[in-house]
This record gives C-alpha cells, sequence and structure tokens, in this order.
C-alpha cells in the first residue's frame, strides 16, 4: 500500500496531533501535511461514534484536497457516567468550552463517587481513506485504561489528562513526559496498528 502513498493529509487543525502523528509515521517515508495547509475549515461531527467521525473527517479531507486523508476521533470514556463523555469529549461542558470548564463539570458529575467507582478509559480511533470515495478505509483503535482523580495533577498535555490516573505508571496523564506519554496512550496505540499495516 506504501507503494501508492507519499503524502497524506491529517484531517485536523491540532498542531500538536500533526507532530505526534509525524514523527511516527516518519519511518514509513510518508509525508504528512495538515488541513491548514489546504485552508480547510473542521467539519460537524454528526457520527454516533468515534470511529464514524473518523471516516466522516478523512473522506471529508480527502475529496478536498484529492490526496489520501487520515482523520482520528478521540475521547474519555467513564464508566460511572454510562461511557460519556465519549465522542463530546471536546464539548462536554458547552460547544465552545475550554479544557478547564471540561474538568470542572467531570469533577461536579463523579462529586462523592468512591475510587472504586471512578473506571474509565480514554479511546482513539484512526481512519485512513485513500480517496474520499474509498470502500475500505484502514479502521485501527486504541485504548488506554485509568480512573478519575477527585483534583486536577499535573501540567503536560491537554483535555483530561489533569484528572486521568493510569494505574500502571502510579501518575496523572498529565504527570507524564510527551515521550512516556506517546509510548503508552491510546492515540499512540491506534498509530502503532495503523504503522503495521502500512509496513
Amino acid at each position: 500500500m506504501t507503494s501508492t502513498l507519499s503524502k497524506i493529509v491529517l484531517a485536523s487543525n491540532n498542531a500538536g496531533k500533526l507532530k505526534e502523528l509525524q514523527s511516527m509515521l516518519a519511518s514509513l517515508g510518508l509525508e504528512l501535511l495538515s488541513q491548514k495547509d489546504f485552508s480547510l475549515p473542521s467539519i460537524e461531527e454528526t457520527g454516533l461514534s468515534f470511529v464514524e467521525n473518523a471516516i466522516l473527517k478523512a473522506r471529508y479531507v480527502a475529496k478536498e484536497t484529492g490526496l489520501p486523508a487520515i482523520a482520528d476521533d478521540s475521547g474519555l470514556c467513564v464508566d460511572a457516567l454510562g461511557g460519556a463523555p465519549g465522542i463530546y469529549s471536546a464539548r462536554f461542558a458547552g460547544v465552545d468550552t475550554t479544557d478547564s470548564l471540561n474538568n470542572q463539570k467531570l469533577l461536579r458529575e463523579l462529586d462523592g463517587v468512591e475510587d472504586s467507582q471512578r473506571g474509565a478509559h480514554f479511546r482513539c480511533a484512526l481512519a485512513l481513506v485513500r480517496h474520499a470515495e474509498d470502500p475500505v478505509p484502514i479502521i485501527c483503535e486504541g485504548v488506554w485504561h485509568g480512573r478519575i482523580l477527585h483534583e486536577l495533577s499535573g501540567v503536560n498535555g491537554f483535555g483530561y489528562d489533569p484528572l486521568f490516573y493510569v494505574e500502571e505508571l502510579g501518575k496523572a496523564s498529565a504527570e507524564l513526559s510527551p515521550e512516556i506519554k506517546n509510548q503508552h496512550s491510546h492515540r499512540a496505540k491506534a498509530l502503532t496498528l495503523l504503522v503495521q499495516q502500512l509496513a
């Protein structure tokens, strides 16, 4: 497959996400561009799952650029909240919200919930399409298990990282260096699977 792929467009304007994916795909000799390079606005995520949203975004960018496209959709799923915020993770506290407001809302929702009931996981779905009408997109998913803390901890990362405690590492995600996070995270796991498929 790599013989037909030399340039791929990432369906995101997130610079951090672009950098993360560029470093992992570099070994395959692939050039990863951003939808920002094409001045493309983001589209509304109307899917009902991470996979649906990832495919929607990848097809849109492939159609607009004429190049293969990759998209990721990811979020936090909290057991005690029935899997919420899930696909609405970025807008949990409202449409034009901030990480801080999302974290505050999550703490309010879990007020009084004991540690044993605060299990959660981050989930990432990656979709790669060779063209907008690709009938067989490559889908790779990664899951990262942890639990929700009672207060913020750490200054690294973004989103819910200060509240997401990783048992195996004994730290909140926001306390991990980018290098360590990129070895363990949900996106790292999905990307590893994608690199294996492309290789």
